[in-house]
């Protein structure tokens, strides 16, 4: 029996030499060059178009960590980027011509795996679809058309995500609008008149990220980049993301000119989304101007905010925990379509599927991988966050299940954290993946 694998990028890439090293023939259709994107200029596998670093390789650092894990497993494509690898400090960064020539190559010269130049505009199991965020109108339609209209979101809008630990709780209340639902839901950061003022002016003058041709989005008024708002008009926030009404402060009982509010991401509560916080000020604009809200002077992201074009699946609420479609397990979903972002986590997803094909197609059980990963604690969130408020998600330590004791020190915590991570992948991959 052949796979399918629907696009040659680094997810469908990995998953095709997944599946090829376990005896199975795959094709692995790639509609460039015959069919071109916005953004490629060749049409070899796993060409990279943006930035050519995979992030940092420490494992105290998240991309670190998850490259180990995924190194432990097997994967082709980091291989390849360790042997084209570029001066680059600490970061494992390429030269994307010879990286993508050299996955071509090997892709190429596998006995298992046959290279196809052309579209593909339909779902039909043995399949992995692993075309990324510029997805083809055609296949986008037959995806909608499957899994229901709502599914597919064609553009981020993403707010920040910030850890928890590096919250001032001193400068914060807890409280739900109106007082509904638990108290706890919400961490809320009210500003008088003058830090709202302040906060305003830089908004409005901050650096904002342009992007690409292709990369150019439409600003729907339901999802507005904060930084709009505040063109729009100085009071806009208030009336909108920020706004004070049925939020007192339990500490004076009044009313502040202005609130932001924070919600949990996750159910242990390590990650607080800044809500209606999306925008497209540059990184280090976004550090800058949003240090000025009380509570987050020295605050650690897990992701910043961002608003571009990306197709991507509501994967909660339409897919498997395994990336299956719910009445077909032969059909899977790999990469930036899942709603990751990220290198290294495009290819995690493309080498689990991979596995996880194979795997079903021999009659095994899929992978069932925990939140003591990094690996694990990514496809946690991609399977089981509120399909209402899903957005995609790059790896963080704030995926990571808590250690059993707590511990403050934050370089040792990550140190533990690591630890416990690779020990679980190097037992998944003894006991046979």
């Amino acid at each position: 029996m052949k796979v399918t694998i629907v696009g040659g990028g680094l997810a469908g890439s990995e998953a095709a030499w997944a599946l090829a090293e376990r005896g199975f023939q795959v094709a692995i259709h790639e509609m460039r060059p015959v069919v071109p994107t916005a953004a490629h200029q060749t049409g070899d596998l796993a060409e990279i178009v943006c930035s050519n670093s995979f992030k940092g390789t420490d494992v105290v650092n998240a991309h670190g960590l998850l490259k180990a894990e995924l190194t432990l497993m097997g994967s082709m494509l980091l291989e390849v980027a360790e042997r084209t690898r570029v001066p680059g400090g600490s970061a494992l960064v390429v030269d994307r011509t010879l990286f993508s020539r050299e996955v071509t190559r090997k892709i190429g010269e596998h006995p298992n795996i046959e290279v196809v130049r052309a579209e593909v505009t339909e779902l039909s199991g043995p399949m992995i679809v692993a075309t990324g965020p510029l997805t083809s109108t055609g296949l986008s339609a037959v995806i909608a058309q499957r899994l229901g209209k709502q599914s597919l979101a064609f553009f981020d809008a993403i707010a920040p995500i910030v850890s928890d630990d590096s919250l001032n709780r001193n400068q914060l209340f807890e409280l739900s609008r109106y007082g509904k639902g638990e108290g706890s839901d919400y961490l809320n950061a009210p500003l008088t008149e003058t830090q709202y003022n302040a906060f305003i002016d830089a908004l409005i003058e901050a650096d904002q990220f342009l992007g690409h041709e292709f990369d150019k989005v439409p600003y729907f008024e339901g999802c507005l980049p904060i930084e709009e708002m505040a063109r729009r008009g100085r009071d806009t926030p208030r009336f909108g993301p920020m706004k004070p009404v049925g939020l007192p402060d339990p500490r004076t009982g009044r009313e502040a000119h202005a609130v932001i509010q924070f919600r949990a991401e996750d159910l242990a509560r390590q990650m607080w989304n800044i809500v209606g916080f999306q925008t497209r000020l540059k990184i280090p604009e976004q550090k800058k101007v949003f240090g000025m809200i009380p509570g987050l002077e020295n605050v650690e992201y897990y992701r910043f905010g961002s608003i571009h074009r990306n197709t991507y699946i509501n994967t909660p609420a339409t897919l498997t925990s395994h990336l299956a479609l719910q009445d077909d397990p032969t059909i899977m979903f790999a990469g930036q379509l899942v709603g990751v972002e990220g290198y290294t986590e495009s290819l995690a997803t493309g080498l689990l599927t991979g596995v996880n094909m194979a795997r079903v197609l021999s009659g095994v059980a899929p992978l069932e991988l925990s939140q003591r990963s990094m690996l694990g604690g990514l496809m946690n969130y991609v399977a089981t966050t509120d399909p209402d408020n899903f957005q995609p998600m790059n790896a963080n330590f704030g995926l990571l299940a808590p250690l059993e004791k707590r511990e403050r020190n934050k370089r040792l915590r990550k140190e533990l954290l690591a630890q416990r991570a690779l020990k679980e992948t190097q037992g998944i991959v003894e006991a046979g993946i």
